[in-house]
Formats: structure tokens, C-alpha cells, sequence
């Protein structure tokens, strides 16, 4: 049997996409969308405390296309303070005219295919940072959740563990060269989701996911053992912009 890398972990992590029932909005009274709206704003400022304090993270973006018109990101210590952000929106008033179109559940995740077994990977800088990001405030967002291939002669899990370690080294090269422009968080969600990884990216120029992902496809990693489910692509949202929205 091959061997599986240890991983570390940092804060849960939850994708939260809604679609919003513009019908229903366009056709509420001023009042009504007055009160949902304030009721959202008062959930993001406790969520933008918390990430103050040092507890957690938060990011708010407009998706594009026909999937979601909102992410709601959040990290938090638990899977207990996920569910509590996630029924806060569901109770509020802005929550009649929000419908749930997807979601993702996974943990912050660090390999250790590149690291050497002597070291500490705690003890590498910024190792920490990655497994408790804040998230970056970077004007756009790419998500996509992944698996590795179990097929036939194309299995992940059956080669050995210096095979994928040489593998994932060239990867890793690709993805280093786009380091100055694009940010990327690696959650973890086997036996939590559906999928096995979530991918976030994070970049100011939205073609830079286009050159990032168009590159990796003619690495091995992805060519021949990556399946990837949908892109959705937006980005972020400050009060203001929010509000302007939903005005």
C-alpha cells in the first residue's frame, strides 16, 4: 500500500453561495429591503470583528455568471462558529430574499511532500500564516474544488510516495512563478465534502487565473491526475459596494 503524506490543518473553512431572488426584491417595499439589508450589514461587522480579533477571517464577493450572485467566505477555529455564520444569514431578514445554490465545507491544508522529514514544518516561517490566513483583499476571486484521479493506470493514490513527491515539486514550480500575483489558499475536505480539495485564488487581474490554470494543465499533476469541478470567479465586495448593490 502506498504511503500517505501527512498533512497539517489550520481554520475550517465554508463557502457560502447564494443567488439572490431579485423578483421578490424588486418587488418588496422600501422598508422591507431597508431592513434586509441592514440586517446583513450588522452580520458582516461581527464577522469583520471577529477577524480583527484575530479569530477568523472573512471575505464578501459578487460572483459572476448564472451559479451565485454572492460568497460569503468565512474561516473560523470550528465547525460550530461555520454553522453559527451560515444560520445567522439564514435567520436574518435579508435571508426571504437569498436562495442557497452551493456550498463548500473544508479545512485550511499544508502537504508535506516538499518537506523534509527532520524539519518541523511548524517551525518554517510563515507556515502558520498559511494554516490561519486572513483572507486577502485582493480585487478578484477564483474558486474550484478538485480530486485526485483514481483510475486505472492513472491513480494518485497507488503511485509511491517519491513518485508523487517529484510530481507535486514540479507543480509547485509553476505555481512559483506566479507568486507575486496571485494568492492561493488549499483547503482540505476529504470526508467532509464532496470533493477532496477547494482552491481559492486570489489576484488584482482576473487573466492572471486564466495563465495560472492554462499553464498547470500541461503539468503532469493536472494533465494526467487532476479532475476539477466548476470555476466560480468574482470579486470582492466592501459595505459600500455591497450596499450600492442592494440599493
Amino acid at each position: 500500500m502506498a504511503d500517505a503524506i501527512e498533512t497539517l490543518e489550520g481554520w475550517y473553512a465554508f463557502h457560502d453561495f447564494r443567488q439572490i431572488a431579485w423578483p421578490s426584491w424588486n418587488s418588496s417595499s422600501q422598508n422591507d429591503r431597508s431592513e434586509a439589508r441592514n440586517s446583513l450589514a450588522s452580520i458582516i461587522a461581527n464577522w469583520n470583528q471577529t477577524e480583527e480579533a484575530g479569530l477568523g477571517s472573512t471575505g464578501v464577493y459578487q460572483i459572476i455568471g448564472h451559479r451565485a450572485d454572492l460568497l460569503f467566505i468565512n474561516l473560523r477555529s470550528t465547525p460550530q462558529e461555520l454553522m453559527q455564520a451560515e444560520t445567522d444569514i439564514d435567520k436574518s431578514a435579508m435571508n426571504r430574499f437569498l436562495v442557497h445554490s452551493y456550498s463548500y465545507f473544508s479545512v485550511v491544508e499544508l502537504s508535506k511532500y516538499l518537506v523534509k522529514d527532520q524539519v518541523d514544518p511548524l517551525a518554517l516561517p510563515g507556515t502558520k500564516e498559511r494554516l490561519y490566513p486572513r483572507l486577502p483583499h485582493s480585487q478578484f476571486i477564483c474558486f474550484y474544488p478538485m480530486d485526485k484521479r483514481r483510475q486505472g493506470a492513472d491513480n494518485w493514490y497507488m503511485l509511491t510516495t517519491e513518485e508523487r513527491r517529484e510530481i507535486m515539486k514540479s507543480h509547485g514550480v509553476i505555481g512559483h512563478k506566479y507568486r507575486e500575483r496571485v494568492t492561493q489558499i488549499i483547503t482540505g475536505s476529504q470526508g467532509l465534502d464532496e470533493w477532496e480539495w477547494g482552491v481559492t485564488l486570489y489576484a488584482d487581474d482576473m487573466v492572471d487565473f486564466k495563465k495560472l490554470i492554462y499553464e498547470m494543465r500541461f503539468d503532469e499533476a493536472s494533465a494526467k491526475f487532476a479532475d476539477f469541478g466548476p470555476f466560480l470567479v468574482g470579486k470582492r465586495l466592501s459595505m459600500q459596494e455591497l450596499t450600492a448593490l442592494l440599493s
